[in-house]
């Protein structure tokens, strides 16, 4: 009787012991993930970037030329439709904003559009936010079993789509529908996160 009450107590104290440690192990910012995405408060490398003359009363963060991404020191807007704008600061970055006025639950239907698309793309969240989605999309190659090797070449691309309220508007944001590479999406994350009221902290 002693003897199974001590091995129970052992057992007990073993689980408690293994739980902590999972625990500690889950802090540990440490990973081998290299699909990790960085979407940090870190804007060393942007530069604000005031929307008022474009109409939008907000203020941006966008890469500067020290982000090493082919960035230009001075952003484009274009703004040829009155609820459309594009963002270009270089060649690589374009960044899409849609003003859709009172509509919200704009990520909830992008990721339903997404999910339409699944029978030619194979879609993996990397961040699955309530504002904020960023994507990896792969387009599904049929027929590959018995394909040659030179064909099902992967075609891999990344994507952002978020949104944000302004003054009682909603503002979609996100990359081209061609996407961009990890890095420049990291960037355009960064960007449609600091995207606020300007005035505001």
């Amino acid at each position: 009787m002693m003897k199974s009450l001590l091995t129970k107590s052992i057992l007990a104290l073993s689980l408690i012991g293994c739980m902590f440690w999972i625990t500690g192990c889950e802090e540990d910012p440490v990973t081998n993930d290299t699909d990790g995405i960085v979407v940090d408060d870190d804007y060393y490398e942007f530069q604000d970037f005031i929307l008022s003359d474009y109409d939008i009363p907000a203020v941006i963060s966008l890469p500067d030329e020290t982000a090493n991404i082919g960035a230009s020191t001075r952003p484009e807007v274009l703004h040829a439709e009155s609820f459309k704008w594009e963002i270009n600061v270089g060649t690589n970055f374009k960044l899409l904003i849609e003003d859709f006025g009172s509509i919200e639950g704009l990520v909830k239907e992008e990721k339903a559009r997404l999910e339409d698309q699944k029978k030619f793309f194979k879609i993996r969240y990397l961040m699955d936010e309530k504002d904020m989605i960023l994507y990896e999309r792969t387009l599904i190659v049929a027929g590959t079993d018995d394909a040659s090797s030179s064909v099902g070449v992967e075609h891999k691309t990344y994507h952002v789509y978020g949104q944000k309220k302004i003054d009682n508007v909603i503002y979609g944001l996100q990359s081209p529908q061609d996407g961009c590479e990890k890095v420049i999406i990291e960037f355009m994350a960064k960007s449609i996160k600091s995207f606020k009221e300007r005035g505001k902290a």
